[in-house]
């Protein structure tokens, strides 16, 4: 059961991951975890490009819809669902996909990330005598998300209370792991972005954002997902919609930029583009193939 492999698929939004490992765990009888630190909020699915209902109907989907936006979710929180959910997968007799583009949540599992879950004292402490650039290279080294106001001690302090990371392992990798990472043209990467947002760009959405903007603040980490804020200035009148869409594409392309300097900093990490990656993988699981040399 536990010999089963854990296959692991990474890279920026919009590089067709999504798809990948749905054709993958079709074909080889696998589960799908998503790895995505927006789709674990219930009622937001268009903005936070979760996979459809139709994908998810095609293969069953972990890690979606897992909280209200208003609730507390830690990285330590996705850790400990995360690896219940591959030893359920694996006792099935199934193979499981974690699948996503938040690197945090992708490295607390197959690094192992020790979390401290309590209220530290001593690393409040610790963390007040740094500087601004000690406090961004801790982030840095511990891969956490810098906050938007990255020159600001209180908020870097914040974003390294919330995580809360022990010890990052990031030197072993766990057993049976084989991770893959999309690489694509910047061109192609754009032109997908485009094509994506002006899909996205409908009824179904105006009316997610009108119903989570009664219920929420904007205060709230996850209402500040990129899409949210800029189709309400849109809906207030403040912004078209063509400027809407170059926003959202902007922010898109800003987060690809955040997403690949944190995996380019995994050595585990295989990148190939999509039809290699299929092969790859897929040699992988039919022959138990163990290499990962990186590309």
């Amino acid at each position: 059961m536990d010999s089963r492999p854990l296959i692991v698929i990474v890279g920026p939004t919009a590089s067709g991951k999504t798809n990948l490992a749905i054709k993958l765990a079709k074909k080889f009888n696998g589960e799908i975890i998503s790895a995505d630190s927006r789709a674990i909020y219930k009622g937001m699915n268009i903005g936070t490009a979760k996979p459809t209902p139709n994908e998810q109907k095609k293969i069953k989907h972990w890690g979606i819809d897992l909280v209200e936006p208003d609730e507390r979710f830690t990285v330590a929180d996705f850790q400990k669902y995360a690896n219940a959910k591959i030893e359920e997968i694996r006792a099935r007799g199934k193979i499981p996909f974690l699948v996503g583009g938040s690197g945090l949540y992708i490295d607390s599992v197959i690094f192992d990330y020790e979390f401290n879950n309590d209220a530290n004292p001593d690393l409040r402490v610790r963390l007040n005598k740094m500087t601004i650039e000690e406090l961004q290279k801790y982030c840095k080294n511990n891969n956490i998300l810098l906050p938007e106001n990255h020159k600001n001690k209180r908020y870097l302090i914040r974003a390294i209370e919330r995580e809360n990371v022990v010890k990052n392992n990031r030197q072993k990798i766990r057993t049976d792991t084989h991770v893959v990472g999309i690489t694509i043209d910047q061109d192609e990467l754009k032109e997908r972005i485009k094509i994506r947002t002006e899909q996205m760009f409908c009824d179904e959405l105006y009316d997610e954002v009108k119903n989570l903007t009664t219920k929420y603040s904007f205060d709230l980490e996850s209402m500040k997902s990129n899409i949210y804020p800029i189709i309400h200035r849109m809906l207030n009148g403040e912004i078209s919609c063509d400027e809407a869409m170059i926003l959202v594409q902007t922010d898109d392309w800003h987060l690809v930029k955040k997403q690949m300097t944190w995996f380019r900093r995994n050595p585990e990490i295989k990148w190939l583009e999509l039809v290699h990656a299929e092969n790859y993988l897929s040699e992988i699981i039919t022959t138990g193939k163990t290499t990962r040399s990186s590309t």
